[in-house]
């Protein structure tokens, strides 16, 4: 391990090795119940008392309110006040995380996604999936790009960083820190994206998923570069596409766009981002070359939607998140209500609608009936040939179903 990670770890294992030091948040009275559920969030209305002065991104202990133990996690001055990471007394030191991120980096060789040989792109740590909520590390190749949602991963993300080689067996040489927007406003961190580990003089490194070639940008991308989320819905989308006439809606690098060009007869990729469509045909030229079956038009999704013909026989639709608090949910089921209306009614007969929502305020059945009323507005026939979520490297937490955030549906529509 570098030395640069000797400091930090010896400050932190003099702050955390005594239980002690540790400031204490006392819940109320049957406030422990979700806790004792291995929820892993505390909420701020839940909180009695706090023992101690804690600032926000430290490690505190959670206790019911007749003193017993239940877990520890980051402090935060938010609606959410703890993110836990131990239902079970331990020290948070260089150890401890060792062992969190050596779990996730067996369960995905134990799901085929570490090491396969026919895909490089891929995530090791998926917040509360993994039992680290407020970090999200994503693989590309040989480089870790680490997103820091909390203040408490980002005082260690130095931490994290230079575990990752070790962890992943030398796979990863550089690591990238993507955390500037991704926390708290209010924390005042200051934070700045930069590589933590190494470098990367390739400005768009290229990467490979099922066999299929895509170039990603870290440092200037939405998210970390790529919406690794979708690859299993991608896949999918390949057996449905054959000989149609594809539309790529919200398209951004043109992952769907991709996947469809193996035996489609005609793409186009839609996205407001100018810059997306162009890296989508470059994604495109990487794996088909020069194809005129292939078209981007950077344009508003809703405007084209509103005014295309029936040419489509195969819709995707995957739009950025319609709510990201729920105050928004109204207001984003009505989006997906409209959005998904207008590719009903304008889809050819006999075709199919890829459908999804990332917002994790919107629970599954919310979506669903979303799309359900859109589709009685219409008057067509619809049936349901796929209920889709996220890939397992995106694991969701039994214990916290708002981690389960990708929904999706696979329609044929008559």
């Amino acid at each position: 391990m570098a030395s640069g990670c000797l400091t930090p770890v010896k400050e932190m294992k003099s702050e955390m090795t005594e239980t002690k030091t540790l400031a204490g948040i006392i819940l109320k009275k049957g406030k422990e119940q979700s806790v004792r559920r291995y929820h892993p969030w505390v909420f701020s209305g839940a909180v009695d008392s706090v023992r101690g002065k804690p600032r926000e991104g430290d490690v505190v202990e959670v206790f019911a309110s007749d003193s017993t133990y239940l877990a520890t996690g980051h402090w935060a001055p938010g609606s959410i006040a703890v993110r836990i990471f131990s239902f079970v007394r331990c020290t948070p030191d260089l150890y401890f995380f060792k062992k969190k991120l050596d779990d996730a980096f067996r369960y995905r060789i134990s799901a085929g996604i570490a090491g396969n040989k026919t895909t490089d792109a891929w995530r090791l740590v998926h917040g509360e999936g993994d039992g680290l909520p407020g970090l999200i590390v994503d693989i590309y190749g040989s480089v870790a790009v680490l997103q820091a949602h909390t203040a408490g991963f980002w005082h260690i993300r130095k931490l994290i960083a230079e575990l990752l080689p070790e962890v992943t067996g030398g796979l990863v040489n550089a690591v990238y820190d993507k955390s500037e927007g991704t926390l708290p406003f209010m924390a005042k961190l200051n934070p700045a994206n930069g590589y933590i580990i190494g470098g990367n003089n390739d400005p768009g490194t290229v990467v490979t998923e099922n066999g299929f070639r895509f170039r990603v940008d870290w440092e200037k991308g939405q998210k970390t570069g790529f919406f690794i989320d979708q690859r299993d819905n991608r896949s999918l989308l390949r057996q449905y596409s054959g000989g149609r006439n594809v539309l790529n809606m919200f398209g951004y690098t043109g992952g769907f766009s991709v996947y469809a060009m193996s035996n489609a007869a005609m793409v186009h990729t839609v996205d407001s981002s100018a810059s997306a469509m162009a890296l989508a045909d470059e994604n495109v030229k990487l794996n088909f070359g020069e194809d005129t079956r292939h078209k981007s038009i950077a344009t508003d999704a809703f405007g084209f939607l509103a005014g295309m013909e029936r040419e489509y026989d195969l819709i995707i639709l995957d739009p950025p998140a319609f709510a990201k608090h729920q105050t928004a949910l109204n207001q984003a089921l009505q989006g997906y209500r409209r959005l998904n209306a207008m590719a009903i009614q304008k889809i050819k007969p006999g075709g199919i609608l890829f459908t999804f929502s990332c917002s994790q305020v919107v629970s599954r059945d919310d979506f669903r009936r979303s799309v359900f009323v859109a589709a009685a507005n219409t008057g067509r026939n619809v049936r349901i040939l796929h209920q889709t979520g996220q890939p397992a490297d995106h694991p969701v937490n039994i214990y916290h179903p708002e981690s389960e955030y990708l929904k999706g549906l696979v329609l044929y529509i008559e």
